[in-house]
């Protein structure tokens, strides 16, 4: 399942990727798999980070110097590995919601991408996370959950004082929102909820099989629905 819109950012084999908070891989393994960039991959949580490079290793068993990846096990993204301007890409999906000083991480960002290099970044929809809040407590205070929700405008706001320029913009995965207010809903039985394992097997089918009407579907609901919402920058100067 992706996030970003990797057609968006112009990638091409010699381009350098970051994707920062890769989780387990699944912008990473994209870059890697259709574009055959150069990426690399960090995350706080080690075993994310295993996953990941398993995934790396199925999708290229003979790497080249073209097609190199090379994946961080762990990494602070308030304190990144990394000379200035290291990065013609950056991606950020679903990870600034969940740092205390997102701030900093956004500086360390700016820090490490090239003059004219692309930023994608991804956070939680305002107003359907709004409601898996108002549903669930817990959801917020789960380890690792969600710390603040933002709204689009004052973020974009923020991004360009530190030197961007907006791209484009667009939400993703309104398919996705009602799962989780499910979950919200029946925040203690989680996953074992017989409505919440069959909404999740549907959304398994559908990230797998991509049926074209359902895609065109989701498509049209994702300006009001979109669990996430995506935003493309580049580094001004």
């Amino acid at each position: 399942m992706q996030t970003i819109d990797l057609k968006r950012l112009n990638i091409s084999p010699h381009s350098r990727v970051l994707d920062l908070g890769c989780g387990q891989g699944r912008h990473a393994h994209a870059v890697a798999y259709h574009h055959r960039a150069r990426v690399w991959g960090l995350d706080l949580d080690f075993d994310s980070a295993r996953q990941s490079q398993k995934g790396f290793e199925l999708i290229e068993p003979e790497r080249t110097e073209q097609s190199r990846t090379r994946l961080l096990l762990n990494g602070d993204c308030l304190a990144l590995p990394f000379s200035d301007q290291a990065f013609d890409i950056v991606i950020c999906s679903e990870v600034l919601e969940h740092l205390p000083d997102y701030h900093s991480a956004l500086l360390e960002m700016r820090r490490v991408l090239k003059a004219k290099g692309l930023l994608a970044l991804s956070v939680p929809s305002y107003w359907p996370e709004r409601i898996c809040w108002a549903l669930s407590p817990e959801y917020r205070h789960d380890p690792g959950g969600h710390l603040r929700i933002f709204k689009t405008k004052p973020l974009t706001l923020e991004i360009k004082r530190l030197g961007f320029s907006r791209l484009s913009g667009h939400h993703a995965h309104a398919l996705h929102s009602p799962y989780w207010w499910l979950k919200c809903f029946n925040w203690a039985k989680k996953d074992s909820w017989r409505p919440i394992r069959l909404y999740h097997r549907f959304l398994v089918w559908e990230m797998t099989r991509s049926p074209r009407l359902l895609e065109l579907f989701e498509k049209c609901l994702n300006p009001l629905l979109g669990k996430s919402v995506v935003l493309y920058f580049q580094k001004i100067s």
